[in-house]
């Protein structure tokens, strides 16, 4: 998948572990070696993704393994040159031979590589616009996982394959596809963070901006939660910001809509729950394959409750930081106008002057200090200059 045509905040790595040699050896294709090496250059340097000095040694160990991800990087190069994909189809052809040969083989079919391989052609495919073939591989992918006893006892034996297949299953197909361990971590499924368990969802800690709304506690416990992490979220390692990302995004979106006849308290709760996720994701950035076709996903269903909040008599620092994330997290340039309308309505109505003024407000309903939070404050300093 083509992480420049489809998100335009890439990151170069910042450096690759060089305790090993990706060039030294590497499993045989029908590429020239000269090819090869560029591909693992170009996989190494332009993808973004915190966990590939893990990844990589396994690739090396590993043909299906191997094929798939440099594969990623011809299929990178391929999308940007508009001139077809002849080597990615070539990889393809021997990735999916590969893949094969694995699953035949009742002592390969479910390793944790298999599941590494088929998981990245289903994003491979799903990059190409492939959406069938995609979910194909992802059904696979959930039976071995089933097979082996739930994503939670994959966790026991790879973190990082675990990792992976729930955000990538999730990326491609547009909503969860594994179940959540809940609070306490019992149960299977995605499990949550040390920082989750840790932190209180004591309603003391939660925001005064909607104490007087009726919005659904599962909802205001994930906020308080969040509330209590944001404290510390500076200290956020890369990976556990990833996982309290993706914990906390299939949480919310495998929570039932709230059922009431009162339209103010529905918009409230449901655009609260549809904005923390897609700020979770901004916050997050892309990590080895896009997010936005979850990101447009969620926008659909986030806008179908705003209209109703925008008449309502929400306070004003929580419509200040529902419509800022819709800003920051829109792709289409009409939905981008009318979010920056709004949060301009309600910065207006705050009496707002500076980005300080915005950050205090921010506060109020929930701020992570990370790297990306600087989107937010570019575009707020745009709007107010």
């Amino acid at each position: 998948m083509s992480r420049k045509v489809l998100d335009g905040s890439v990151k170069l790595l910042n450096s690759v572990d060089t305790s090993f040699d990706p060039f030294d050896s590497y499993p045989p294709t029908r590429l020239s070696r000269i090819h090869v090496q560029r591909l693992i250059h170009h996989y190494l340097n332009m993808i973004s993704n915190p966990f590939i000095v893990s990844w990589w040694p396994l690739a090396l160990a590993d043909p299906a393994l191997f094929h798939v991800s440099i594969q990623t990087a011809s299929l990178d190069e391929e999308l940007r040159a508009h001139k077809g994909f002849p080597i990615s189809e070539l990889l393809m052809v021997d990735s999916v031979s590969l893949i094969r040969q694995k699953i035949e083989n009742s002592s390969l079919a479910f390793q944790d590589d298999t599941l590494n391989s088929v998981v990245t052609l289903a994003a491979i495919e799903h990059g190409k616009g492939n959406v069938e073939a995609s979910r194909t591989h992802i059904d696979g992918v959930k039976r071995i996982v089933g097979v082996r006893g739930g994503i939670s006892h994959v966790r026991q034996s790879s973190p990082l394959t675990a990792r992976m297949i729930a955000w990538v299953s999730m990326l491609v197909t547009g909503a969860p596809q594994f179940p959540i361990q809940d609070d306490l971590g019992i149960g299977d499924g995605v499990c949550p963070t040390l920082q989750w368990l840790l932190a209180s969802p004591d309603l003391e800690s939660s925001s005064e901006a909607i104490n007087d709304l009726d919005i659904d506690p599962a909802v205001i416990d994930i906020l308080t939660r969040l509330r209590n992490i944001s404290q510390e979220a500076s200290s956020l390692s890369g990976t556990e910001l990833h996982d309290l990302t993706c914990f906390v995004v299939h949480k919310l979106l495998l929570l039932p809509p709230l059922s009431t006849q009162n339209l103010q308290q529905s918009a409230a709760s449901e655009s609260l729950r549809y904005a923390m996720a897609l700020y979770m994701l901004a916050i997050h950035g892309t990590t080895y394959y896009s997010h936005i076709g979850l990101v447009m996903t969620i926008m659909q269903q986030f806008r179908s409750y705003l209209e109703v909040l925008v008449r309502s008599d929400v306070d004003e620092s929580l419509k200040l930081w529902i419509f800022s994330v819709g800003m920051v997290s829109s792709i289409d340039p009409i939905n981008s106008k009318w979010f920056t309308e709004q949060a301009y309505l309600a910065a207006t109505s705050l009496k707002i002057q500076t980005w300080e003024d915005v950050l205090v407000y921010f506060q109020r309903i929930l701020w992570m200090k990370t790297p990306r939070g600087v989107i937010f404050q570019r575009q707020w300093e745009d709007m107010l200059t």
